[in-house]
């Protein structure tokens, strides 16, 4: 029995070996960006939730927003960046707030 012959299916065929190729997928930037009339308790705390942020974290990113206009929340698939932004929408809404979120890629 040769090395081949292992690859051979009872009838004759041969078997193709395939490699799995694991494929990183893309992943976006959710911003948040600067507003004159979201308190900055309410940024921390979209921060906190949406984000799943430590408070120092939440803060040191809310005084990003307040001082640069925008910040990086986090990085994720498109799906889940989609989601975020929707999530601080409707927290913003239900707060009466302006709050925006974005998402940015690198395409």
């Amino acid at each position: 029995m040769t090395a081949h012959d292992d690859d051979r299916q009872p009838g004759g065929e041969v078997l193709e070996r395939t490699r799995d190729k694991t494929v990183t997928p893309k992943l976006y930037r959710v911003l948040l960006l600067n507003d004159d009339y979201t308190t900055m308790e309410f940024v921390v705390a979209v921060i906190e939730e949406v984000f799943r942020k430590t408070p120092a974290e939440a803060f040191r990113l809310m005084m990003q927003v307040h001082t640069e206009g925008r910040a990086v929340c986090g990085a994720y698939t498109y799906e889940v960046a989609e989601t975020k932004v929707d999530t601080v929408r409707q927290l913003a809404e239900r707060g009466g707030f302006p709050l925006q979120a974005a998402i940015e890629g690198d395409g």
